[in-house]
Formats: C-alpha cells, structure tokens, sequence
C-alpha cells in the first residue's frame, strides 16, 4: 500500500508527547492509550487496494499495539507446539525451531481492535497461515478454521480468512521476540478481521467441515468481526 507522506513521517517519528497536542487519551481494558487525531485524520483519507478506506468506520489511531488481556500462556520458546489438524490429509505438529526454519516474511500490517482502536503499519514477522494450511493439506470440503489457544480460547474464521496473504503465525514484532503479553512466543495475526480472531499463546490450527463459534462468538460476539461492516455483536 502506498502511504500518504505525513503517516510514514508519524509513525517513523513515534513521538509521542508531540503528538498528545493532536491527540486524547481514552481508556482502554482499564489503561490509558494515546489516540492520535492526526495520524486518524490521515489514515481516513487513504484508500487500500481493495478500495475500502485504510481506517475502518468508528476507529482512531494510537501508536502501539494493545496487548488486551487474556490468560496469558507459557511464553517459553521451548515449550511451544503448534499442531495442525481436522479434517487434512496430513495433519503435523512444530515446534518452535521448525516454524522458524519454515518461510517467514515480516509485513507492515494494519491492526483493528472492537474496542475502537487502531494501529497502522505494525511490523510482524511469521510463518504465513496459508503455508502451515497447505503442508497439512485440507480435504475436499474443508470451509472453516479454528485458531487453538492457551486456557481453552478459540476464534474461528472462514478458511479463505485464514488463507489470505497476510495471516500470520507472528513471532516478532518491530523486529523483536513477541512479548508474552502480546501473546508471545507466538500469536495468530489476522488483521482484516477484528483482533479478538487474532488469538494469542497459538496452540492449534483445527481445519472443519462447519462452522464452530470460538469462545468471544458463544458470547454475544460477531462470528465474522468485520470492521469495515462494523461487526462488532451478533
């Protein structure tokens, strides 16, 4: 995506006392974050490729990713195992290493969250969920995904989602390990839906037949999330 100028020069910049003149604070899962009048003015005016415009109605930019609670999971590379699994022809299970060793690209991602707020150009870096998909080989009528988490969490999502080229396992973010409360040692990314199908502390990606609700869709939330529909609520 082509960037207007003035948001490359902000979010290049990241001062943030400069900024709070442009600026508020609002409080978020009981912190404060700061929003950023300027960098929502600018990213309301740009398009993305697909011609819906870069800012998804009802947001405003801050400058860093939330980590927005969860029940955090061990956040020990060693301990970490992903599986891969339901209805595939070859269901696999990696650790740590080997999704290193897998390809990993980095991406400037735009992120959404349903409580309003927004960051742009987060730098992740992962294994794409495409490339787990394909090694593990989904059977004819395969239509849904559920991302497996630690304590139980779930979010599920259309497999077409999930194939999309900026799905990510993401295991860095602006070039470091993934902090745990971030979900660290690695967190799904699925930025063109709202960030709660994002899970952290990945665990399992279980390929189904028919839809099954993750745990924020059994309670009262959007089984979709699309921002730019507002899909906030069931």
């Amino acid at each position: 995506m082509k960037h207007h100028p003035e948001i490359a020069k902000l979010l290049e910049r990241r001062r943030f006392i400069q900024l709070a003149t442009a600026g508020s604070f609002v409080s978020a899962f009981g912190g404060l974050v700061l929003i950023s009048d300027e960098l929502t003015r600018f990213a309301s005016a740009e398009d993305r490729p697909d011609g819906r415009p870069r800012l998804p109605p009802g947001q405003r930019v801050i400058q860093r990713l939330k980590p927005m609670g969860g029940d955090p999971g061990d956040p020990s590379a060693g301990a970490f195992r992903l599986k891969v699994h339901g209805h595939v022809a070859k269901p696999f299970a990696i650790d740590f290493r080997e999704l290193l060793k897998m390809k990993n690209v980095t991406l400037a991602l735009d992120v959404h969250c349903v409580t309003a707020w927004t960051v742009l150009g987060a730098k992740l870096t992962g294994v794409r969920v495409r490339d787990l998909l394909a090694r593990a080989a989904p059977k004819k009528g395969a239509r849904y995904v559920v991302f497996e988490a630690a304590h139980g969490y779930t979010a599920n999502l259309p497999l077409r989602e999930a194939r999309k080229e900026n799905a990510l396992i993401a295991h860095r973010l602006d070039g470091r390990p993934l902090p745990r409360p971030h979900g660290g040692p690695a967190r799904v990314v699925v930025p063109d839906l709202y960030f709660w199908k994002s899970a952290k502390w990945i665990t399992g990606i279980r390929v189904l037949t028919r839809d099954e609700p993750g745990y924020w869709e059994t309670r009262g939330y959007h089984n979709h999330a699309d921002p730019w529909k507002e899909q906030r609520h069931s």
